[in-house]
């Protein structure tokens, strides 16, 4: 495609958008019209939100949205564990979120450093008992001192700018005042992560290409007839051929369950179909595995994960390879070698390593085997469980990548050029240091009863805060701060001048906009969480990055090509094992999927309680229920939320670990270090920016690695799909550039 073929392609893509927008105003007006009826039936004295969900096809958060009455409400006391039942810890709701109210904030302290203008040198000590070098990542400015300044008085705050319209935002939930939020801090009883006395069950695999019908496993390599790729012809394919010691088929290229995306609206019911299609005889899916729970399938749409069963012993999953790695059209052949390589790798750190069905299931395993085991160690006895509303709490106020795409009018129509710098294994880099424990709670009234060094020391300690922002009246750079946005889960970054708004975010974000090497912002605490400083997720990130490390190096010296390209896919296995790792430490509430066949003449069947209809084929329904929290010994969403938090803070402003020959001043990297109106996007890791970024790269986790550039003037991006065009055409451009 060249210049003139993109443009006349943007030309037709805005033919279809503008045939697109009568039917989402007619659209808009059935849903307005779903959702009046919905209040009416809300308004019965019996209306129970999970059948209304079910009717309206949406899910019960929104009904209790639109109808806050039918809200689950929080219990009165906690009940003893022994008194509970498992269903019942496992469908408990969500305590109701709070309404945020304005109280009174407490101004945090100017963290500036010294030699930026109105401020004054004062060192800040670390914690007793602590380490000064613990501080650096978010205080130390490369030469080796950890200052900040003395705080200045409390200027006026701005009058607010007015929120823009259209961003109306969704309400976040906050602390209940007195003894109902106090009871909120505690641990959950009798829950706690400890180090398993048992080593994981390994699993047989075989590496299928559904589009050439390669198939490779520990027994050799055969070429199949797989006919249309259904399962019930893989199944019987493959088990004609492989002994049924086989437990995992991995997908390395192909895609069956897209095979007929053009017939759906989103690819999840494409997968649904694929995944619910006819069986051979005698399988079924797979309804339990002794303490297995994780039965049935999961109807994701790029990387879905199907389970079946043919009578009470054989079991088997089907899986996308994706999940760890982009194959890059590496064979089957080359994929389980990186498997193998990925194996010995991690092998060299853990005795007892097994290779379970998704990085995030390993990551979370090999960790738990980093849990001290010695008698009296610190933590010996397992790392607590934070109450579910703390959970709840952090669920729903911290979350993960920025993702942003910065159009007109906020930049020109066009740019001048496009780059892309990512950061390299970047949540590595953040692992060092993580709140253990139960936390401890800081209101405002408590935030504002300290002395500055102890502020300095709340606001550097692994913490979440409950804050009101302003933004400098002269601000003219990108957002700093998570503001909450419309949707569930959705997040947007204010950076209007004057506007201020109330939001959650973590210790390290808080931080930077206070010290940021533009311009400080004006915070004011209002609750906050504030935890012990500790080190539990350090010894296995470490771990990893050495496993990382020497996978790359095999990578770039070993002289066979495939050999070469194994190693750097299981590279990249091992960042997906530490990224997904980190995920499963969040722990969202549990959403259970099912299917139930259609009925004579195509009538739908009756759905459970409580779930909601998410797709139908000619054959099948699928529904999802969200089962709430479960009683998980590994859910620690307060690690995640850390890592998250720092990373983002990091995309802004971070050190690079160099200094300028020059001038022997420490160079910084991220999105204030470039100049204003210069950023295009963000993609978690990444930035979008029309200026070349000139930042060293070492290759060490976190550095930031040039991977798209057009040096010439391209038409701002205003949709996804016109911004992942140029990210292609960046990487093609710097790939022929560098040849």
């Amino acid at each position: 495609m060249d210049s003139k073929a993109y443009t006349a392609g943007l030309t037709e893509l805005r033919e279809v958008r503008d045939e697109i927008k009568p039917l989402e105003r007619q659209l808009a007006k059935l849903r307005a019209e779903r959702d009046k009826r919905v209040i009416e039936l809300g308004g019965y004295e019996k209306a129970k939100a999970d059948r209304l969900a079910t009717s309206a096809g949406v899910s019960v958060i929104d009904i209790v949205a639109l109808v806050p009455s039918l809200s689950p409400q929080a219990p009165a006391s906690v009940e003893p564990s022994s008194t509970r039942s498992a269903a019942e810890d496992r469908t408990e709701a969500q305590p109701p979120a709070q309404a945020i109210k304005e109280p009174a904030g407490a101004l945090a302290p100017d963290l500036r450093p010294s030699g930026q203008p109105g401020t004054g040198a004062r060192v800040v000590e670390p914690q007793a008992g602590g380490n000064a070098d613990e501080h650096q990542e978010l205080r130390d400015d490369g030469d080796g001192t950890a200052e900040a300044a003395a705080p200045s008085p409390a200027p006026a705050a701005p009058v607010p700018a007015p929120v823009p319209s259209g961003t109306q935002e969704r309400e976040l939930p906050s602390i209940p005042e007195g003894e109902a939020g106090d009871r909120w801090f505690r641990g959950e009883p009798n829950l706690a992560s400890t180090r398993p006395n048992f080593k994981q069950a390994a699993r047989q695999m075989a590496f299928l290409d559904t589009a050439t019908g390669v198939l490779v496993w520990q027994g050799g390599t055969v070429t199949l007839d797989l006919g249309r790729a259904s399962v019930a012809e893989i199944l019987t394919a493959v088990y004609t051929t492989v002994p049924t010691d086989v437990e995992r088929i991995y997908v390395t290229a192909g895609d069956p369950w897209h095979r007929d995306a053009e017939r759906h609206q989103f690819l999840k019911d494409a997968v649904a179909e694929w995944l619910n299609g006819p069986l051979p005889q005698g399988w079924t899916v797979e309804s339990s595995r002794g303490k297995d729970r994780q039965a049935g399938h999961l109807v994701h749409p790029r990387n879905p994960v199907g389970r079946w069963q043919r009578g009470k012993d054989q079991h088997t999953e089907i899986r996308s390879v994706g999940e760890w790695f982009d194959a890059a059209g590496a064979d089957p052949a080359t994929v389980r070698e990186a498997f193998v390589l990925l194996w010995k790798a991690l092998k060299r750190h853990w005795d007892d390593v097994v290779l379970m069905g998704s990085p995030s299931q390993t990551g979370r395993d090999l960790w738990s085997r980093t849990i001290p085991a010695k008698a009296g160690a610190r933590w010996a006895d397992g790392f607590p469980v934070m109450s579910q509303e703390i959970r709840g709490l952090l669920h729903a106020t911290a979350g993960q990548g920025r993702t942003e795409l910065v159009s007109p009018p906020r930049m020109p129509e066009r740019v001048p050029g496009w780059y892309e710098v990512d950061r390299t294994f970047a949540y590595a880099k953040h692992t060092w240091s993580s709140g253990v424990g139960v936390p401890q709670r800081v209101t405002a009234a408590a935030f504002a009863a300290m002395s500055e060094k102890e502020q300095t020391d709340a606001l550097f300690a692994p913490s979440h805060w409950q804050v009101r922002v302003t933004i400098p009246r002269d601000w003219n750079h990108v957002g700093l701060l998570p503001a909450p946005a419309p949707g569930e889960r959705a997040w947007h970054y204010p950076y209007e001048g004057g506007r201020t708004f109330v939001t959650w975010a973590g210790g390290a974000e808080v931080n930077l906009a206070l010290r940021n090497p533009l311009q400080p912002w004006r915070i004011e605490i209002l609750d906050g969480l504030v935890w012990e400083k500790g080190d539990p997720l350090k010894g296995w990130a470490n771990k990893l990055k050495d496993a990382w490390q020497s996978l790359r190096a095999q990578a770039e010296v070993h002289g066979d090509e495939r050999q070469r390209q194994a190693a750097r896919l299981a590279s990249r296995a091992v960042r997906s094992i530490l990224l997904y790792g980190i995920g499963t430490f969040a722990q969202r509430p549990r959403i259970t999927t099912g299917s139930l066949e259609l009925g004579a003449g195509g009538e739908v069947p009756e759905i459970p309680d409580g779930a909601r209809l998410t797709g139908i084929s000619d054959t099948h329904v699928t529904w999802e229920r969200n089962g709430g929290f479960a009683r998980d010994p590994y859910a620690h969403p307060e690690w995640a939320a850390g890592v998250w938090s720092a990373a983002r803070a990091a995309l802004l402003s971070a050190s690079t670990g160099t200094k300028d020959p020059e001038t022997g001043k420490p160079v910084k990297a991220g999105a204030l270090h470039l100049p204003a109106g210069s950023i295009l996007a963000f993609r978690t890791d990444a930035i979008y920016s029309s200026v070349r970024p000139d930042w060293p790269y070492r290759g060490e986790p976190g550095d930031y690695l040039l991977k798209g550039a057009m040096a010439w003037e391209q038409t701002t991006p205003t949709t996804d799909e016109e911004f992942y065009v140029l990210q292609d055409l960046g990487r093609q451009a710097l790939e022929a550039e560098e040849l």
